[in-house]
């Protein structure tokens, strides 16, 4: 079953029983719109059902739904924003059920755990929301631009909530909420009311009529007005808190509403918990880094590495520098200090200072949030030791330009240049009249000599540096690509890359390729194919061994840039175990064969032994394994029955060729229906239960007291009514069998896997 969350601790279950025609499909036992218009085509980035990122943008809230075949992995949540980046990050580890973890909600992670990007994003609309197991994409959310502009107004028996809707909003995947406990014990009979588009509508259990209706207050706004059949719960509802525009970008066949935004009305942003780091808004800016002070002539020459601001909150504007000095005069201690208005200083200099005196330096950066705390410390040190300088390519044969790098080494360092072999310093000090302050990569586009030198900020000068540049303009071509991952076999991988485009050079005569161990150490002597062959089976491999390979294109110039390193793949050996693939089976109502395969493994001489990996020894997900040392054996999935959940079944095939043992693993991943209770109703002597399933042939029983609870009764699950789809289910019990008293609340089973509820029983 999926459960989707709209508050902590508030589920909902789908259901496709029209109740209003191609408009409202009852759910869970509660008022649930959905429309029933043609589906768009999926965007591969929304996540799949039963996985899901539910957005709460007014409390930078996340939940993140399902993945239950990454039990135990740890995954990386990020908020990205247009023309920023990366506003707000968290990894956290998926646990088992239908909320896999949270980020900014009580029981969950923070902004920033384990990423070190510790700011509470402020999500906005437009925002995407995205997860990822390692390089492993898992999908996004793009926050949806709608939102309650005002608070709920109360005319009579009226209700009406007025809010923004982007023209970017899919207008048929919209719904308005009230969210208001007390109104359980009014004629609504729940805790909320909902309004869909289309006109006033009755609400399928009663107590109110609904519409939702778009520009009627001018463009781009919604207007949801509700009319109650008691004017004490409008009452109720008009004072309510928490009034809600939700959005989505698509909805399968089922309903499930895929990449979910919930904007709630008047709720705080910020962190939603203790420990949580401010939002961006509720800190100073960030500080510089690498602060340094030097004495130099009676001044203080301060050197820092400017501050990064972080995404999404204001911008630096600048520094504020003050030395203080340490002799205290009567209670006081006297300070001087810059102000710097450009934020990509790298220094200063403080004249004017007492002879003698020794001061402490403090730097702290200004934005429009206000200054550093605390503000960064430097102790001036009296600094003699004359930097270096290096050079990356050092110089050379080339038959295309060159990006020259220099580096010092050590932070607040200038370093000057010169194209011409001319010398970078005047002969009685400074800087000569051709010589360049260098700021990054230096482009080498002809033959010549680059002469360079460094300044500390104490004055102390590096010997002069000097690189040779042959470039010769024989073009060579350009780093090809791989084109899928790497294939094992036994000591060997089969690769794959795309042709590179020769261009205005020469044709291309042929491709190197390069193995690489795990650490990063070329292993043995490359291979090569002539011509425009883009394959190559690389063998003389090291069985049970993780490799990376690159590839690199030649002409009649010589040989291009190497590629970007390969995926990992592990070589096999002379004794190979392969489990073959996962596999995703749908649950039936009467069991299932499955067959396993191993037949990718050794054949001569080996011996098979097929296990089921289970949690310990009263696991309820244990199969009974046929055939287990053949490389196919067989189970057989049963029917579902509580406590067994709807976990892959994981399953490992152990080779062994004499006292060679290899060992690998394959999920079993059973896919359950979905069920719902639609209807739960109890008086004395009369007790009524009913839902759906997406499947039809099941059982269904119902239980009071939890999910292991007592058995009220089963029922078979028969084919639903055209033009619906799936199955249906009706219990009734009569008299004694109804009990005295309301059961309170109900869950339900399916023998085809899908659970529901807590459901609350209503009194009739």
């Amino acid at each position: 079953m999926k459960t989707e969350l709209y508050e902590p601790g508030e589920s909902k279950t789908k259901s496709s029983n029209p109740v209003r025609a191609g408009m409202i499909a009852t759910v869970s036992a509660v008022l649930c719109a959905t429309t029933l218009f043609a589906i768009p085509t999926a965007n591969a980035a929304v996540p799949a059902f039963p996985n899901n990122l539910v957005v709460f943008p007014d409390r930078d809230f996340v939940t993140i739904e399902g993945f239950q075949d990454r039990v135990g992995e740890t995954a990386t949540v990020e908020v990205t924003r247009s023309g920023v980046g990366v506003v707000g990050s968290a990894r956290g580890v998926v646990q088992a059920g239908d909320v896999a973890f949270e980020i900014n909600h009580p029981g969950g992670y923070c902004w920033g755990a384990g990423t070190g990007l510790n700011v509470t994003p402020d999500i906005q609309p437009g925002d995407i929301v995205s997860i990822k197991f390692g390089t492993a994409a898992g999908g996004e959310t793009r926050v949806q631009d709608t939102y309650v502009t005002a608070g709920s107004v109360l005319s009579g028996n009226s209700v009406i909530v007025r809010g923004h809707v982007g023209s970017g909003v899919n207008r048929d995947q919209m719904e308005q909420r009230i969210i208001e406990p007390a109104l359980k014990d009014t004629a609504v009979a729940r805790r909320d009311v909902r309004a869909i588009p289309g006109p006033q509508t009755p609400a399928p259990k009663g107590g109110y009529t609904s519409a939702l209706e778009f520009d009627v207050d001018g463009p781009n706004t919604f207007t949801a007005t509700y009319i109650f059949d008691d004017p004490a719960a409008a009452e109720l509802a008009a004072n309510a808190a928490g009034a809600r525009a939700m959005a989505w970008e698509e909805a399968d066949e089922s309903g499930n509403r895929q990449g979910l935004t919930i904007a709630e009305f008047g709720e705080p942003g910020g962190p939603g918990m203790g420990g949580c780091p401010n939002g961006p808004l509720q800190s100073g800016p960030a500080g510089p880094t690498n602060i340094s002070a030097a004495k130099v002539d009676g001044a203080l020459k301060v050197s820092w590495t400017p501050a990064q601001a972080i995404p999404g909150t204001p911008a630096i504007e600048g520094y504020r520098v003050s030395a203080v000095a340490r002799s205290i005069v009567a209670h006081e201690q006297v300070e001087s200090g810059m102000r710097i208005s450009n934020p990509k200083a790298t220094g200063t200099t403080i004249k004017g200072l007492i002879e003698g005196e020794d001061y402490d330096v403090y730097v702290v950066s200004v934005s429009s949030n206000g200054e550093t705390h605390p503000a960064a410390h430097a102790v001036p040190q009296t600094d003699d030791t004359a930097p270096s300088v290096t050079a990356s390519p050092n110089g050379g044969t080339f038959p295309t330009p060159q990006e020259l790098t220099l580096d010092a080494r050590e932070p607040n360092i200038d370093i000057y240049y010169t194209l011409d072999g001319s010398d970078p310093l005047q002969s009685g000090g400074g800087t000569s009249d051709t010589a360049v302050r260098y700021t990054g990569p230096i482009s080498i586009t002809q033959t010549g000599t680059v002469k360079f030198v460094a300044i500390d900020s104490s004055g102390n000068v590096s010997p002069t540096g000097s690189v040779d540049f042959r470039i010769t303009n024989d073009p060579v071509p350009t780093a090809p690509a791989f084109t899928g991952a790497p294939t094992a076999g036994r000591g060997t991988a089969s690769l794959t890359w795309a042709a590179v485009d020769p261009g205005a050079g020469p044709a291309i005569t042929g491709y190197t390729v390069q193995a690489y161990t795990a650490d990063g150490v070329a292993f043995g002597a490359s291979k090569t194919v002539a011509g425009d062959v883009t394959t190559l089976v690389y063998d003389g491999l090291s069985g049970d061994t993780v490799y990376r390979f690159t590839v690199r294109a030649s002409n009649t110039n010589g040989a291009g840039p190497e590629s970007a390193l390969s995926d990992p793949v592990t070589v096999q050996g002379a004794v190979v175990a392969v489990a073959g693939s996962d596999q995703t089976i749908p649950r039936r109502p009467t069991a299932t064969n499955i067959t396993l395969d191993g037949t990718g493994s050794t054949g001569a001489g080996a011996t098979y032994l097929w296990e089921q990996v289970l949690t310990g020894p009263s696991d309820p997900d244990k199969v009974t394994l046929n055939a287990a040392t053949s490389l196919k054996p067989t189970f057989s999935l049963p029917v579902y029955k509580h406590p067994m959940t709807n976990n892959p079944l994981t399953f490992r095939l152990t080779v062994t060729v004499g006292p060679d043992v290899r060992t690998d693993e394959v999920k079993v991943i059973p896919v359950p229906d979905k069920v719902t209770i639609d209807q739960a109703q109890w008086k004395v002597g009369d007790m009524r239960i009913s839902g759906t399933s997406t499947v039809s042939g099941g059982t269904v029983t119902i239980r009071v007291d939890g999910p292991s609870g007592r058995v009220l009764g089963t029922v078979a699950v028969t084919a639903a009514a055209a033009p619906a789809t799936g199955g249906v289910y009706f219990l009734r019990l009569r008299n004694g069998a109804a009990g005295t008293a309301n059961p309170g609340s109900v869950w339900i089973e399916s023998t085809v896997g899908g659970t529901a509820g807590p459901v609350t029983v209503i009194n009739k």
